[in-house]
């Protein structure tokens, strides 16, 4: 992962000693979670992204942190929060025995929607809570219209998840945070400090002020993030040296610095939008072949030449290379100069080292 190097190894490290750990200091029969903590009233500082070397706190015999650990990554949306998870859990050895994974519902949230997203296909075995309770945890239409008291059904959502992560050790996966309804914010909270849960919890959520309810949010991250020796990463956007060497890897070749300068500014160093910019190749081959003439006037564009200086190098009018730019854009199917000239590095059109 260009741009996250240190911050999936530091998630990996946590993982590492926490399953590395004795079995009988993480497990002990299931407790019913209590009242929730008190969290500290500022959301805990962003670190910078972490460097190969950062020492990884000692989550599993750190007994003040009460679950196996917890790992905050926030991060504007595209910053790549949930494909860093991914590939943690896919780095994670020894494997994890379970992984939870949840989020919020795109439209319309419910109570409960991380926990019904987890238990979404899962046999309801196991659990030992009532079966009205699990009804209402998984949103079933069957639910009962006798509700249970919120602080009640807080406990047997904690009791719930405590059956489904076993002896551990577990991956618990909280998408989304931001987007997440009350009582799932107050179920991840009493999660974070419930004892002895073998699990590592990895939260994704970007800022407070982007949530659907920001205080709510806030209180849960700053719960989070002020436990013991908490994982806090913020993804920044990719640098312009990280946007080239991801460039360099789709395209197999050296890409001219003014279209690395171009997909930079145009995507703001952004991972999700400097893909989708990439995902416009590899394209099919144009409808019609390019002319000689317009060979040229490509390899110029990716020589990042104006309109003027392609016209001076060529001896022809500012006009005509207007027109062959216009023809260039529709024969290769892209929508701009930027795209074109990523284009004419792909197809390796000329050789660039050439063009004066």
């Amino acid at each position: 992962m260009v741009g996250r190097v240190g911050e999936l190894a530091e998630l990996t490290r946590a993982w590492t000693r926490l399953a590395s750990s004795p079995v009988d200091s993480l497990v002990h029969p299931p407790l019913v979670a209590g009242s929730p903590a008190g969290a500290p009233p500022d959301l805990a500082p962003v670190a910078a992204d972490a460097a190969p070397g950062t020492p990884v706190p000692d989550f599993a015999h750190s007994g003040a942190a009460g679950m196996g650990g917890i790992a905050v990554i926030t991060g504007d949306a595209g910053a790549g929060k949930s494909l860093l998870v991914r590939c943690a859990i896919d780095a994670m050895r020894p494997r994890p025995a379970t992984v939870l994974s949840g989020g919020a519902r795109v439209h319309s949230p419910a109570p409960y929607d991380w926990l019904a997203a987890v238990l979404s296909g899962r046999p309801a075995v196991g659990l030992d809570i009532p079966p009205d309770a699990v009804a209402w945890l998984a949103q079933q239409p069957s639910a009962p219209t006798r509700r249970y008291a919120p602080g009640a059904l807080l406990r047997l959502a904690v009791q719930a998840v405590r059956a489904l992560a076993g002896a551990g050790p577990a991956v618990i996966v909280v998408e989304d945070l931001h987007a997440l309804d009350p009582a799932s914010l107050n179920l991840i909270g009493e999660l974070a400090a419930t004892p002895n849960l073998p699990a590592l919890l990895l939260v994704t959520s970007r800022l407070p002020e982007e949530a659907v309810s920001p205080a709510l949010v806030a209180r849960t991250l700053a719960r989070l993030t002020g436990a013991p020796d908490a994982i806090r990463q913020h993804l920044h956007p990719l640098t312009e040296s990280e946007v080239s060497l991801l460039l360099g890897q789709a395209y197999g070749t050296p890409v001219a610095p003014h279209v690395i300068e171009a997909a930079y500014t145009s995507t703001g160093g952004n991972p999700y939008r400097l893909t989708e910019l990439l995902a416009t190749e590899p394209r099919p081959e144009p409808p019609a072949q390019l002319t000689a003439r317009e060979i040229e006037v490509l390899a110029c564009l990716a020589a990042g030449m104006s309109n003027k200086q392609v016209a001076r190098s060529l001896g022809i009018s500012i006009r005509t290379v207007t027109v062959h730019v216009s023809n260039l854009l529709r024969k290769t199917r892209s929508s701009s100069r930027t795209e074109a000239a990523l284009w004419a590095v792909r197809h390796q059109v000329a050789d660039q080292s050439r063009v004066s």
